[in-house]
């Protein structure tokens, strides 16, 4: 089959039709990331301990809710959506292995690889950040200060600094609650099928 006929099935009208069909998944996800953002950060603040409550959070909306979202996106044909979801679904996943390690005989995480992990999911939001430019402001904000936030962490397990990693929490506290307000900002314009919170 070649590429032409390929892609003139894929845009059929009952193809178009079916991906119409699908909600838009983004709501969830953006719930998903934000809620378990602000539930981590407010630790990251010294505000409340890492307990089960924050790795609950982690594995179900953080983790399943965005994994979840992710292949609705890739489903809608949403290249960007499908990548952000899915990817930072399963981070929140290697995240939960990371603070349970249940692979006997591996090393716990130290501060030198946890500041490498997190400067490289720097690098990958800082790309998705400027994804963002062709999008609405709300993710603008969103991507944008989750690229600080991933700075701010990895620069706290390099260096060892306790302030910057509290300034971390208040950072990813605001990233998480720009999200819920995207989320809930698409819900709610979608159901009143108007401008209830300006994205």
């Amino acid at each position: 089959m070649s590429t032409k006929t390929a892609q003139s099935i894929q845009t059929t009208p009952a193809a178009q039709s079916a991906t119409a069909a699908i909600a838009n998944p983004a709501p969830l996800g953006l719930l998903g990331f934000g809620m378990t953002t602000c539930l981590l950060n407010l630790h990251n603040a010294g505000i409340i301990p890492l307990s089960i409550v924050i790795v609950a959070m982690g594995f179900a909306l953080g983790g399943a809710a965005q994994i979840i979202a992710g292949i609705m996106e890739f489903k809608k044909n949403n290249t960007f959506g499908a990548t952000a979801f899915t990817a930072y679904g399963f981070f929140w996943w290697s995240l939960i292995i990371i603070w349970i390690n249940p692979f006997k005989g591996i090393e716990a995480a130290d501060p030198m690889s946890m500041g490498f992990y997190l400067g490289l999911w720097c690098v990958f939001t800082l790309f998705m950040f400027i994804g963002t430019l062709k999008h609405n402001r709300a993710s603008q904000v969103v991507f944008g200060s989750l690229t600080v936030l991933f700075f701010l962490l990895s620069m706290a397990n390099f260096t060892g600094s306790e302030s910057i990693h509290t300034l971390a929490g208040y950072v990813g506290i605001f990233c998480g609650l720009s999200a819920i307000y995207n989320s809930m900002g698409q819900v709610l314009n979608n159901e009143f099928k108007k401008t209830i919170l300006p994205l």
